[in-house]
Order: C-alpha cells, then sequence, then structure tokens
C-alpha cells in the first residue's frame, strides 16, 4: 500500500546526465566534450566570479529573502517596478510555482508538441491537464494553441526560443495569439535563451507587459551568462501576480552566493558579448559541417542545434559517448547539440564523421 499519489506515481522525473566525471571513469575517456545541456562553453561571467569570492566569507549569514539588491538591479536594466519582480532557484522553479500557486482543480494548461519538459511535468505534479498542439515544420503552431485554450485554462506556456527546436515565435504571430486568448489566461514566454536572438522580428516579451498583457515572462542566469550552477533566475510580471507567487515561494529560495553572482554578471556586458559571437561563429561551422555529414539540421536562434539523425538517436549518443563526446539524444531520431568553442565544435565533427561511416 503506497499513500503517493497516482498522479505522482505516472510522472517521470527529468533525468539529467551524468557528470562528466563519472562517463570518463566508466568508459575510461579522457578530456570529454560535453554538449549536451546548453551551457555556456566560455564559462561564468569573470564578472560573476569576482563578486562570490567577495561573498564567501557570509555564507554563514541567511541570504536576503527579498533579494533586495538584485532585483534593484534588475528593476533599472528592464525598466519595470521591483514590484513586478520574482527571484527563483533557475527559471525552472517559477514554472513550478505558477501552477502551484494559480491552479485550481480541473484546470488544464496549454502548449505545443516538442518543448521543454519541465512544463507537462509541473502540470502533472497537480494532477492537471496538459494539452498539446502539434508543431509545424519545428516551429509552435499558435493558432492550433489558441484552439485548445478554453474556460478552464490556467495559462500558456511558449519557449521562445523553443528548446529543443530553437526556433523562435515572431512579434507579429505572438501579437495575433495574445488577441486571441481571453485575459484570464497568464501566457507565460519563457525567454531562458533570449540573449542569443539575433532575428529582428523577435518579440521582446516586457514589451507585451508594458501594453498591459496578462504575460509573465521568465528568464535566466544559466545560459549566457554561465551561472547554471548557481540556479538562480526571475520573472516578471502585474505586481500582483507576483504578490501571490510570493505567498507561496519558500523562503530563501535564492542564495546569497547565487544573488551576488547574478548582480555581479549583469553588468558584464562583455562576456554576453564574447559569449554570443563565439556562438554565432559556432552555428556557422557547425551549419555547414552537418550540411556536408548529411545531417539535417533546423536553424537556430539559441546555443544549441537540434539535428535529425537519420538513424536511431540513442545509438549516435552512445557512438559519440564512446568518443568522448556528450549530446542530448531528443526522442527517437533527434539529438540536441550544445554549440561549443571551436576547438569542441571541431572534436564534435570529428566524432561524427568517425561514428557515421560505422
Amino acid at each position: 500500500m503506497t499513500i503517493t499519489p497516482e498522479h505522482i506515481r505516472r510522472l517521470t522525473p527529468y533525468v539529467p546526465g551524468k557528470p562528466v566525471e563519472e562517463l570518463e571513469r566508466e568508459l575510461g575517456l579522457r578530456d570529454t566534450v560535453k554538449l549536451a545541456s546548453n551551457e555556456n562553453p566560455l564559462g561564468p561571467s569573470p564578472l560573476a566570479v569576482k563578486a562570490l569570492s567577495k561573498h564567501l566569507g557570509e555564507i554563514h549569514r541567511y541570504p536576503d529573502g527579498s533579494g533586495f539588491y538584485l532585483k534593484k538591479a534588475l528593476s533599472e536594466k528592464l525598466g519595470v517596478s521591483a514590484d513586478q519582480l520574482i527571484l527563483g532557484n533557475g527559471s525552472n522553479e517559477l514554472l513550478d510555482l505558477i501552477v502551484r500557486t494559480f491552479y485550481h482543480p480541473g484546470m488544464n494548461a496549454v502548449s505545443s508538441e516538442q518543448t521543454f519538459v519541465v512544463y507537462p511535468m509541473a502540470m502533472q505534479a497537480v494532477a492537471g491537464e496538459y494539452r498539446t498542439a502539434p508543431m509545424k515544420e519545428a516551429h509552435y503552431d499558435l493558432e492550433a494553441m489558441a484552439g485548445l485554450v478554453d474556460a478552464k485554462t490556467l495559462c500558456v506556456f511558449i519557449a521562445n526560443p523553443n528548446n529543443p527546436t530553437g526556433t523562435i515565435v515572431r512579434r507579429e504571430e505572438l501579437v495575433r495569439f495574445l488577441d486571441r486568448i481571453p485575459e484570464s489566461v497568464l501566457v507565460v514566454l519563457d525567454e531562458a535563451y533570449f540573449e542569443y536572438v539575433d532575428d529582428p522580428h523577435y518579440p521582446d516579451g516586457l514589451s507585451q507587459l508594458r501594453e498591459g498583457r496578462n504575460v509573465m515572462v521568465l528568464r535566466t542566469f544559466s545560459k549566457i551568462y554561465g551561472l547554471a550552477g548557481l540556479r538562480i533566475g526571475y520573472g516578471v510580471a502585474r505586481a500582483e501576480l507576483v504578490d501571490s507567487m510570493n505567498r507561496v515561494r519558500e523562503p530563501f529560495n535564492t542564495g546569497s552566493l547565487s544573488q551576488a553572482g547574478a548582480l555581479g554578471a549583469l553588468g558584464d556586458r562583455p562576456h554576453v558579448e564574447r559569449s554570443r559571437g563565439v556562438n554565432e561563429a559556432g552555428k556557422a561551422y557547425l551549419y555547414k559541417e552537418l550540411s556536408r555529414l548529411g545531417l539535417p539540421y533546423t536553424p537556430t536562434q539559441a546555443n544549441f542545434i537540434w539535428v535529425d539523425t537519420n538513424r536511431s538517436a540513442s545509438d549516435l549518443y552512445e557512438a559519440l559517448l564512446r568518443e568522448g563526446i556528450i549530446v542530448r539524444p531528443m526522442g527517437a531520431r533527434h539529438v540536441r547539440i550544445t554549440i561549443g568553442t571551436e576547438g569542441e565544435n571541431e572534436r564534435l565533427v570529428q566524432a561524427l564523421q568517425k561514428v557515421l561511416k560505422r
């Protein structure tokens, strides 16, 4: 006999990749290249590291539960009021917090197939219904998604850029979609990779918020700032929604080092520009090499590429692993490959050339 509810027993937990050190020990590898988790290959912001070192002597104190200084800096940078900001243990925590705060029994959430795995997990954890529309050529079909929204819809999740396809919803599409969605439905714009986008038609979610739309914009310090290990992100929404979420949020959900690192990174424009440059150069190189190898890919606006392997994705993953390259299998035929440094990308291509001949 178990006290665990059925909807929790059916929940498939997120399975992170093994630590690189453990894989190297198991397989007898050295100098493994990890291109699986969309991390910044340049490492953390140097200004973040400097800020962390200054706060190490204070970790016996509880962190600032309100995140006053980080929210103040974000408020000034983004042009929003501090009461519109909420900090999270990565933006992932905020996805879960949205559902836990606003869910009522019988409600549903709407999103797309082939999108971020945490969206359905957050809904299943409360026994909520999760509705998805098929994709159109690796893009969100917002028209189909709007057709799934009804009087019981809590929110719509839109990853922009989308993980794992790297595609975006453009400004005109988003405006048309928002025009169709009832005011009662919260539209969550998950912009974890927005700093990498170079498409001029990419919509700034904050502009939709300023226009009075019922949206919440989620962003993170894990990607371009290189602070994935600190687990810190933020959300921006109407003050009354943030107030409700803060009533449910765990006290001290972001640590003092996380806040200090994020505050330091926020002012590190050179690191952001270097990271964008490395990503653009790597993207161009991998497009050329993937085409040469006969591997179809989806053009990306993020720091990863969704690749059709034309074979078993798990088999290709295992073969690359034995060559010291870690990628992320995504379904039956696709792998998601993080864009690395010049040397890492070359190692990947060399490994692909070798395993594809087998």
